[in-house]
């Protein structure tokens, strides 16, 4: 019955035979999310229960609509700091006697993602999954840590911290440093350094398990409380209650662009996740299906008073490690975390806030991906340029303006890499089949009384200047007795009339040396706008041809073929 809904594609041939492996992998998915759940709504000023409550119902949500058998969504670090920065920018909209319920406003945004991710599917624009590129989400990221890092000085301390930016509160906390409550500072840093003990010993206990249970243990027995350390507080048992955000008395130009922006970068890192991790098991990943599965995975924590959500790296490792093979272990999950609200609430709330520091220091850390930066540095420098373009964007202008500043960097990069198509003058070699790059082939040799030129992008407004100037100096350059131009369009699909006024130019530069034009393998599009531009009636129709071969047979009776 299961397989037959197109909506529990997750849970799609299921059998009793999975619960041996999808019940504990839920268990562990459980265990290792409850920290995290606990310490990333710090990072946009929320209350610790609005990540259980997200790790809760987004996982039911995608089981019931998302395509991936295996992937687990949940809190993360780098789409809660984009949250705190929009969160933000709604709070500074708002007017100054205003009363602010930062929850409303996360699940204000959470629904506004969820809708863009709707759109997105119905408009098939899965593509948008792949419009960050990854070298700048890597540096993106890194450049979100960074700020994550900043963000943990007044939980390691205990000192409110007034400024923002990178610096300044550094500064600050320098200036503060005999507010700094000493006992607090020394037992983050230590439980930061657990963390990365059980992490270079490769434990198996994860590390975040492991310092929430010695840090409530070690409260509980020394009344850290009472010593003036910071604790979580009271967090509510039971499930989350179904409640509606006043979205009618938000700023809604900031909301829109807000969920906007966190609908990108969690959409563009998650599919990037969701497509590492399908190529390990060979699921397919459908962009277009995922925005439904991440769509309703954030409508969900929306409507039940929580936060938006991203496909979780960290979550879904585990899932395979231990063996999951369903939806079903994010159910078990979740259905651990409700039990964890009824029954370990007391507990979770003397959690020494330094602890959680620790968790989300570290989290921070694990964003910064030197290896990768490395790779790209190996690759292209060029790429690497655009991925500390992306860091310093986050650290200099803010998240949200970061955002903002990968964007732009990605269309700077798009077209950089087409505003000079590669070109060329073309040849033959003798005795070998074909035509070759002059420039690149010391043996080929021009065709005698032809020039055959090859462009290899498109024609458009961007690069039309530069297309028209390369091909009249290349026409004002030919030899004396060349009775032919043949331009190889082959790789052209498509010319705007800017491009086409371009090659307007260049039928007139040739027609003044009495060098017939003529385009070889035009596609019908191009053709189209060339002809209602005129430029087909200027070279003449018959001056069109299927490829090179025939245009050369045709104007000097030579193919230039071997």
């Amino acid at each position: 019955m299961i397989g037959s809904l197109p909506m529990l594609r997750g849970l799609a041939g299921f059998n009793k035979d999975w619960l041996r492996s999808d019940i504990p992998a839920g268990l562990s998915i459980a265990a290792v999310g409850l920290p995290s759940a606990i310490a990333y709504p710090a990072i946009a000023g929320l209350p610790p229960e609005t990540g259980i409550y997200a790790s809760i119902v987004a996982p039911i949500a995608y089981a019931i609509f998302g395509p991936s058998k295996l992937l687990i969504v949940g809190p993360d670090a780098a789409t809660m700091t984009v949250l705190a920065a929009a969160m933000a920018a709604i709070i500074a909209a708002e007017p100054a006697a205003a009363s602010v319920d930062r929850v409303a406003i996360a699940s204000a945004l959470a629904l506004g993602v969820g809708v863009f991710c709707i759109l997105a599917k119905l408009l098939r624009l899965g593509v948008l999954a792949s419009f960050l590129s990854r070298p700048i989400l890597v540096g993106f990221f890194a450049g979100v840590s960074l700020s994550i890092l900043v963000g943990q000085i007044n939980r390691f301390t205990g000192v409110k911290i007034e400024s923002d930016g990178l610096l300044a509160p550094v500064v600050e906390i320098l200036r503060k440093a005999a507010l700094i409550h000493w006992p607090s500072l020394l037992f983050g840093l230590a439980m930061f350094a657990l963390l990365w003990i059980v992490k270079a010993f490769d434990l198996k206990i994860p590390g975040p398990v492991l310092v929430v249970v010695i840090s409530v243990v070690l409260s509980a027995l020394f009344d850290f409380r009472g010593h003036g350390m910071a604790v979580v507080g009271d967090i509510p048992s039971g499930f989350p209650s179904f409640s509606l955000p006043a979205v009618h008395q938000m700023p809604l130009s900031q909301l829109v662009l807000g969920s906007a922006v966190i609908f990108l970068v969690s959409f563009g890192a998650g599919i990037v996740t969701a497509r590492s991790f399908g190529s390990r098991t060979g699921e397919d990943v459908d962009a277009n299906q995922e925005l439904i599965g991440l769509g309703a995975a954030n409508i969900a924590p929306g409507l039940f008073g929580s936060f938006p959500i991203s496909m979780s790296d960290s979550r879904t490792a585990i899932n395979l490690s231990t063996g999951g093979v369903s939806q079903l272990a994010g159910l078990v999950s979740a259905a651990t975390l409700v039990a964890a609200l009824v029954f370990l609430h007391s507990a979770l709330r003397i959690l020494p806030i330094p602890a959680l520091a620790a968790i989300l220091a570290t989290a921070a850390i694990s964003l910064i991906d030197v290896q990768e930066l490395k790779k790209i540095w190996h690759i292209s420098r060029m790429e690497f340029v655009f991925a500390l373009i992306a860091m310093w964007g986050a650290i200099s202008f803010g998240v949200l303006n970061g955002v903002i500043v990968a964007v732009a960097a990605t269309f700077v990069y798009l077209l950089r890499k087409t505003m000079f198509p590669r070109d060329g003058l073309l040849g033959h070699i003798e005795g070998r089949h074909g035509f070759f790059d002059l420039a690149r082939f010391p043996d080929a040799r021009p065709v005698e009384g032809a020039a055959v030129f090859a462009i290899q992008g498109n024609i458009l407004f961007y690069n039309a200047d530069y297309v028209r100037t390369r091909l009249t100096t290349v026409a004002k350059e030919l030899a004396a007795g060349t009775k032919c131009f043949v331009l190889d369009a082959s790789a052209i699909t498509h010319v705007d009339s800017t491009g086409a006024v371009a090659l307007d130019a260049v039928a007139d530069a040739l027609a003044a040396r009495d060098i017939v034009f003529a385009i070889a393998d035009l596609s019908q599009e191009s053709r189209g706008v060339l002809e209602r531009a005129g430029v087909i009636k200027k070279i003449g129709t018959h001056n069109l041809f299927n490829g090179r071969e025939e245009a050369l047979r045709a104007l000097i009776g030579n193919s230039a073929e071997q």
